[in-house]
């Protein structure tokens, strides 16, 4: 039942993010590189995750993590590109990109994930935050604070996943729930992309 909840999660975040490049052309010219980056990660996590959950071992979950951080680090660029500008989110997005390589050939030289679960929580963070100081410069802006929500329970469920497991009686783990809500997060995130229009000229 989880191998089947994991599949179906990350088959309907591929089928979004093939969605998505239909529209693309749509977002600033600042913003393509953060959106398209960031849904490309989320394409190979689906291939990535799915590898690496076939065989577990240390080998492999470099290809469901690396995807991961190469998401948060792009989503959080194209975050900073709409509320800060462009120089500022296109920079922190080569910084964000050689954090998340960093973070995980730390995490496999001396098997520590620490850095890699430190990273994967700036967005549960920053995002809120940022919205509330920063003005928007789209309609939608909700959005960014329900898919960060759906991130931050993704998060909880997996660090709960034993006791939710045993909690329903062996039906779904915590850590199948987190996909469920990772992919929810994708959702939300394609509405707003699709529905927005520019507030004002930033």
């Amino acid at each position: 039942m989880s191998s089947l909840i994991n599949a179906i999660s990350w088959v309907l975040t591929l089928s979004l993010s093939l969605l998505f490049l239909s529209f693309y052309m749509c977002i600033l010219k600042g913003e393509i590189w953060g959106w398209t980056l960031f849904y490309a990660s989320v394409s190979s996590l689906a291939f990535g995750s799915a590898y690496y959950h076939l065989k577990p071992d240390d080998n492999r979950i470099v290809w469901d993590t690396l995807p991961i951080l190469i998401a948060y680090s792009s989503l959080f660029s194209s975050f900073l590109v709409e509320r800060a500008g462009e120089r500022v989110g296109l920079s922190c997005l080569v910084l964000l990109l050689f954090i998340s390589v960093f973070s995980v050939a730390y995490a496999r030289v001396f098997n520590d994930l620490r850095l890699c679960l430190t990273f994967q929580l700036i967005p549960c963070l920053v995002i809120p935050v940022m919205t509330v100081l920063l003005p928007p410069k789209y309609t939608h802006s909700r959005f960014w604070l329900l898919a960060t929500a759906a991130h931050a329970v993704s998060k909880i469920e997996g660090l709960a996943d034993s006791k939710i497991y045993n909690f329903n009686g062996y039906t779904i783990s915590g850590h199948s729930l987190g996909h469920l809500c990772s992919a929810l997060a994708m959702v939300l995130l394609t509405v707003m992309l699709l529905y927005r229009s520019i507030r004002f000229p930033r």
